[in-house]
């Protein structure tokens, strides 16, 4: 009975079925770029062991992990370039931004350890975009946290 008012609600209810593919866009491309990171052993975890199991789970989740942190902080300090050029940034384009890119990496190539030794600047995460306007068509459009989460 549930599924079938959900079903009815997804069918008539056009918003719903757009915030829906893009939920379900974000899901696949997330799997997608998993895989993408995870590719030793074609993503198959062979060892019986279940540590080992979790051991290479757990790696790949690092991994994963620190080329999504390492693509936003590219992201951030190309906006933040943007921004102090002049240039204006409008949220509605930010929001389409995705941190699983893995075209500027090369899994195969030769690694360097030798920065391991230099210390980064200090990162400043402010990030000055004004989201207010995109937070406000969202909810001209109904979409608020609430109703997000009743869509799932």
């Amino acid at each position: 009975m549930i599924h079938t008012v959900q079903l009815l609600r997804y069918l008539s209810d056009a918003p719903l079925r757009r915030r829906v593919t893009a939920a379900t866009n974000k899901v696949e491309s997330f799997n997608r770029f998993s895989q993408w990171v995870g590719f030793g052993n074609r993503g198959v975890i062979a060892d019986n062991d279940p540590v080992e199991q979790e051991k290479a789970m757990k790696f790949n989740a690092l991994l994963r992990n620190a080329v999504i942190f390492h693509n936003t902080l590219d992201i951030a300090e190309i906006v933040r370039q943007l921004l102090e050029g002049g240039r204006e940034i409008d949220p509605e384009d930010l929001a389409h931004i995705s941190p699983y890119l893995t075209e500027h990496i090369n899994r195969f190539g030769g690694y360097s350890t030798h920065e391991v030794g230099i210390r980064p600047e200090a990162y400043d995460p402010k990030l000055d975009v004004d989201f207010a306007p995109l937070r406000e068509r969202g909810r001209e459009r109904g979409l608020t946290a609430a109703g997000l989460g009743q869509a799932a």
